[in-house]
Formats: C-alpha cells, sequence, structure tokens
C-alpha cells in the first residue's frame, strides 16, 4: 500500500490531455474557462444617473443660496435606453433623468426628485437651487465597475450563474472552454440490482447514481452501463478494450477490487500495464483503491463498493484527477476549526464525514459527525463536508485547524 501523498502525486503525473471548444457563454453553466476572458467595452458604458431626478451642471450652483436662488431651465426629460443629445445647451439648463439616463457634458451631477423644487414660468418649467451642488452627486462613471481590456474571468474558472449575468451584460457572446470528460461507470457483483424491491441478500445500484449526479454540476458526460456479474470477467476486458478503442476518457468501477474470490477487476486492469498504477492506498474509508492511466488518454478508476467508500474516493481521489485534467483552480481546500476532538490510526489518511458551520464569533468550524463507519449513509446525508486527517498525527484536538473539502465538490466559498 502507498500513502495518499504518493498516490495523488501519481495523478497529478499521469492525468488527461483535454482540449477546448467554443462554447455560447449563455450555455456555459459549470464549464471550465481554458483562458482568460477579458471586457470588449467600459461598463457601464457611459456616465448615467444612479436615480430619478435632475442633471444639472454644478458650476452654476457656485453662488446659489435662499437670498440668490438659481432657476434652472429643464430642457427635456431623458430615460434609460434615450438617446441623450441635445441640440443646443445653453447656460441656466438642466434635464429630467431616470435611473439609468446617460449623462453628457456640461450636466455633471444630479439631484434626486426628493430634494428637487420645480416651478412653472411662462409655459416653462424651472428647477429652483437654493444651496451650492457638489459635482459628481449620485453618478455612475463610466468603466467604473470593468474597463475595456480588463480581466473578467480567469483562465481555470469555473462558471457560475453570477458569471453569466456578467458576460451576457458585457456582451461577450462566446467563450473558450475545455471540453467535457466522458465517463464510464460499471457496478459490479452479483448482489447489485437496479430493482426497486428487493430480498434481504441484495443490494439497490446507488453508487452509479450518486456519481452520475455529479454531471449536473460539474463538466461531465456519465454514462452508467450494465452491471458486471461475478463471472464476467471476459465480458469487463471486453468492455475496457471497447472503450479505449472509443477514446472514453474515464472508466470506473465500483467493487470488485479488493481480495475476495470475485475481486477480478485489479487482475484484468494489471494486463494493460498502464503507468501510474497503484492498487491499495493507506486512506480510510476507501483502502482498496485502484489507478491505472491505460493506452489512448483513458485512465481507470477501480472504487470500492461500500457506498460511503465509494463517495470518499470518487471525491479525493477521482475528483481531483478530473480538476486537474480540466485545468480548475479551485480546488484548495476550506480551512476550519475542528469543533469536537478526533482520534484514528497513525499511518492512514482519514476522511470523516462532517459539517461545517459558522461559530459565534465568524470563525469556521467542522464537526465530525457520529457514525464514521463505511456503511452508514445517515451522517453522509447530513455532512456538507469531508474532513481530512492526515496521516502521521493520532489525536486531533479541538480546535485544530483542519482541512475540509466540500462534498459536493466546488468551492465556492
Amino acid at each position: 500500500m502507498i500513502s495518499y501523498k504518493t498516490a495523488i502525486n501519481k495523478l497529478k503525473k499521469f492525468h488527461l490531455s483535454t482540449k477546448s471548444e467554443t462554447i455560447l457563454s449563455r450555455d456555459s453553466l459549470y464549464r471550465i474557462c481554458s483562458e482568460n476572458i477579458y471586457s470588449k467595452s467600459n461598463y457601464p458604458n457611459s456616465d448615467n444617473t444612479a436615480l430619478d431626478g435632475f442633471a444639472i451642471n454644478s458650476f452654476e450652483t457656485k453662488y446659489a443660496s435662499n437670498a440668490n436662488k438659481i432657476k434652472l431651465k429643464i430642457l427635456k426629460t431623458v430615460a434609460a435606453g434615450d438617446n441623450p443629445k441635445i441640440k443646443k445647451i445653453t447656460k441656466r439648463t438642466c434635464i429630467e433623468v431616470m435611473t439609468g439616463a446617460v449623462i453628457k457634458k456640461p450636466f455633471n451631477t444630479i439631484i434626486p426628485y426628493e430634494k428637487s423644487k420645480v416651478i412653472r414660468i411662462k409655459n416653462f418649467n424651472y428647477l429652483v437651487v437654493n444651496k451650492k451642488i457638489n459635482k459628481f452627486n449620485n453618478f455612475r462613471f463610466a468603466g467604473s465597475d470593468y474597463k475595456r481590456g480588463q480581466v473578467v474571468i480567469k483562465k481555470g474558472h469555473i462558471i457560475k450563474p453570477s458569471d453569466i449575468l456578467i458576460l451576457k451584460t458585457l456582451g461577450i457572446k462566446n467563450i473558450k472552454v475545455k471540453k467535457k470528460l466522458n465517463i464510464i461507470i460499471f457496478a459490479t457483483g452479483n448482489e447489485i440490482t437496479n430493482q426497486e424491491k428487493i430480498p434481504n441478500w441484495k443490494v439497490r445500484n446507488s453508487n452509479g447514481s450518486y456519481i452520475k449526479s455529479f454531471s449536473k454540476i460539474l463538466p461531465l458526460k456519465i454514462i452508467e452501463k450494465s452491471i458486471l456479474r461475478d463471472n464476467d470477467e471476459k465480458k469487463f476486458l471486453n468492455e475496457v478494450y471497447k472503450n479505449i478503442k472509443s477514446k472514453t476518457d474515464i472508466i470506473i468501477t465500483i467493487g470488485a477490487v479488493s481480495a475476495g474470490k470475485y475481486d477480478y477487476v485489479p487482475r484484468i486492469i494489471n494486463k494493460f500495464k498502464g503507468k501510474g498504477f497503484f492498487k491499495g492506498v493507506k486512506i480510510r474509508p476507501g483502502k482498496p483503491i485502484l489507478f491505472s492511466k491505460l493506452k489512448s488518454n483513458t485512465a481507470f478508476f477501480g472504487l470500492p463498493g461500500n457506498p460511503v467508500s465509494t463517495a470518499a474516493c470518487f471525491r479525493f481521489f477521482v475528483l481531483p484527477y478530473v480538476f486537474r485534467s480540466i485545468g480548475y483552480l479551485g480546488n484548495s481546500p476550506i480551512k476550519a476549526k475542528l469543533k469536537n476532538k478526533f482520534e484514528k490510526k497513525k499511518e492512514f489518511t482519514r476522511f470523516a464525514k462532517g459539517k461545517i458551520t459558522v461559530s459565534n464569533r465568524g470563525n469556521l468550524e467542522f464537526e465530525v459527525l457520529k457514525g464514521q463507519e463505511s456503511f452508514r449513509l445517515k451522517p453522509l446525508s447530513k455532512s456538507n463536508a469531508w474532513g481530512q486527517f492526515n496521516s502521521g498525527q493520532v489525536r486531533f484536538k479541538k480546535g485544530a485547524l483542519i482541512d475540509c473539502y466540500t462534498t459536493f465538490g466546488i468551492n465556492f466559498l
């Protein structure tokens, strides 16, 4: 058996080479940017008003007072989307503006409706000002949010809904992203069934559905194939050959990787003499995990069959491998203080189901939940993160700083 650190280094060394494609920005949710995205224009694209009111030239109010009231003739009303052009602007004039209306010189500040007084003289409306008004009040400057040529989204970023809002606002129609990885899943074992009503000696096929659900939030195309039975060695061998030929990116089996009579997966995969091969890592849960980089840019993962072991190995082996292959840079751990003490075997790295919360003092805390056995699903359903307890240490005191990872893979913090 190798250490978790050694296993991760092998995954880094033998990651997949992934190409890019250009897609519509509106269809880019949860895709990975393969290059920096730059703003093509300023945003706001012009000076505009932050509220409804009157745009004036502040210099004309320099000597305004109750004894020296300034009357500014209202030339027109400009709403958001209106052409702000005025043929002739004379002294002592202003314009009525609605929120978002473009402001042109010489007007340089906004008086809101609530602080305005309008009078009518000989069929014309006038704004009355009785004090000095500073320039740039309630003013939005062109390029104050994004400037033309500025980086909007960096390479390696995963597109969120808010990013689509920004891209569309800035008029960025197409972006370059990493292609989705194609993943094939095989559940194994005579005990596995797709039936809902089962006798007590059978097990529902749930692990594949769990892994497939990640295709909703990550750039993955995941297909569940037929269940491999205990006597399906030849069928499995043919499936591996077929998927290598069809250039499947990752093949995953669930179960049949330990040392039992029907655990044929390691024996078959060994025949391919892949790169970076390992079987058995000093971790819990998930110790029997297997990896090999096969021919034709296809990777193979053999995950153990216990549901929590499957979940842990997918999160701490498959996902880091996927993220490195597609250039996602957001897999850094979340640092949190341990809320309750924890013990484990010294030589093993332990992945613990737990929950990240915010303390009254505003600190992130990680609570190790009860029921860490690999068959217990209840604490997994209550968790929002995994805590990683590295090898070389037995006891972790309350308050110790722990590396945590979200259960669903993406770190939006």
